[in-house]
């Protein structure tokens, strides 16, 4: 029998059920909106592959939609969901590929039904492969092309060095190009199985006829031993600036500093530290690079959380003529990170966190991501009051010990791309001190 339980949330409850072969079926009801929001979400992404199979996942992805026996082109799976209005879409992270259209709710059935079919019954015809992995090269090359898009690659891989985690989710044309069929199907196989799925859905729905609708689509997914995760490994930096010279009128630099897992108890106060570092135009950084010296455009800083790992990170676009005047600008801010926070910055950005969120929670595709990407890698799901009240819990000493646990001079790292030669000069400029 299939088990269900209920839970509150802030905007509405969800309600959970797993199916006899491990595949997790939750929903939220909101009565308010005429919209529903459909993701369909797997154990896949670039943490599982090996070197020879870096892009895997991404191919995959892409190859979902290239066609079934009932909807054997593109164009017809599209149809499905933009012939009514809809979006249709999916993405590959480290962690998780996710499957997700949102629709009016006259049509949620019928996207249920297509993202089934796909999951189930995707051809991978050898000519359809051949054809996907030139889109896949395009768009590697469109991403190497960029230099916002590089520095940041870049920064990944300075830390974390020569492992999964460090490369590019989409992997290179060398190592797509090599991918077999065979092992695409494999992949199948072991990833895309019934206890390393999840599929949440959000809007004007109930949960019975969604249950009723999935277990007749997909009770009969296999099930199997699921390929982990390669874990995070902690590796000394042998190398601090990774600097590709490139003729832009922009340099383009991102700072990392190694952060903490998603489940980490300084997890939200970090989240708390970033944004009044540099997430908001009030912020530090914000006020201090762009307003008070006009050294960028853009600038912000993000903390990144992964299952056993994370980063804290800065980033921005900087005149290579005023590069030497920015970075130890830029590293001061971080620095003083380590002082603590005001009073003022700190009820404000607890409130500020609180009031993203909970705008966020009024939009069914984000609940519906909210709620499935938490049972796929936590198998737990906290809601939006339990995260609210671990927000309001961070205190300004929170903020600052998680500040000195993280901002140490020994662990950061720079990336730059922009018209320079010589790494070495940068990195004499990575102090805190």
């Amino acid at each position: 029998m299939a088990t269900s339980e209920t839970q509150p949330l802030v905007s509405s409850a969800f309600d959970r059920t797993q199916l006899p072969n491990g595949l997790r079926i939750l929903t939220s009801t909101f009565r308010h909106t005429n919209a529903v929001s459909i993701i369909f979400l797997f154990g896949a992404g670039s943490r599982y592959e090996t070197p020879e199979l870096a892009g895997a996942s991404h191919l995959f992805e892409h190859m979902l939609f290239k066609g079934t026996p009932t909807r054997p082109t593109p164009k017809e799976i599209s149809e499905v969901v933009e012939g009514v209005g809809g979006t249709l879409n999916a993405f590959t992270d480290r962690e998780v590929t996710g499957y997700w259209c949102r629709v009016a709710q006259p049509n949620y059935r019928d996207s249920i039904d297509l993202l089934a079919d796909m999951t189930l019954n995707s051809f991978f015809k050898d000519e359809d492969i051949a054809k996907e992995k030139q889109v896949v090269y395009e768009e590697i090359r469109a991403s190497n092309d960029s230099p916002g898009a590089r520095v940041s690659m870049l920064l990944d891989d300075l830390l974390w060095p020569d492992q999964p985690l460090g490369r590019d989710i989409a992997g290179s044309i060398e190592s797509v190009g090599a991918i077999t069929r065979e092992q695409m199907l494999e992949y199948l196989k072991t990833q895309y199985v019934g206890s390393n799925t999840v599929i949440a859905v959000a809007g004007n729905i109930e949960h019975a006829d969604v249950v009723e609708q999935i277990t007749d689509a997909l009770g009969g997914l296999h099930d199997g031993e699921i390929l982990p995760m390669f874990p995070h490994e902690s590796k000394p930096l042998t190398k601090r600036v990774a600097l590709e010279h490139r003729p832009t009128e922009q340099a383009h630099i991102a700072f990392g500093l190694a952060g903490v897992s998603s489940s980490d108890p300084d997890r939200h106060a970090l989240s708390i530290m970033s944004v009044i570092l540099g997430e908001t135009m009030s912020s530090r950084l914000f006020e201090e690079v762009r307003e008070q010296r006009g050294l960028a455009y853009d600038i912000h800083s993000g903390a990144h959380f992964l299952s056993d790992c994370g980063a804290l990170v800065v980033e921005s676009g900087i005149d290579p003529a005023r590069i030497d005047e920015a970075i130890p600008v830029i590293l001061n801010e971080l620095g003083k990170m380590r002082d603590g926070v005001t009073e003022a910055e700190w009820k404000q950005a607890l409130e500020l966190t609180k009031g993203r969120m909970m705008l966020r929670m009024e939009e069914s595709r984000a609940v519906s991501s909210f709620l499935g990407i938490q049972e796929l890698l936590r198998n737990k799901i906290d809601t939006v009051d339990e995260i609210i009240a671990k927000i309001s819990a961070v205190t300004r000493e929170d903020i600052k010990r998680a500040a000195n646990r993280v901002i140490k001079s020994e662990n950061l790292v720079l990336s730059v791309v922009g018209p320079f030669d010589d790494a070495s000069h940068f990195e004499e400029m990575l102090t805190f001190d």
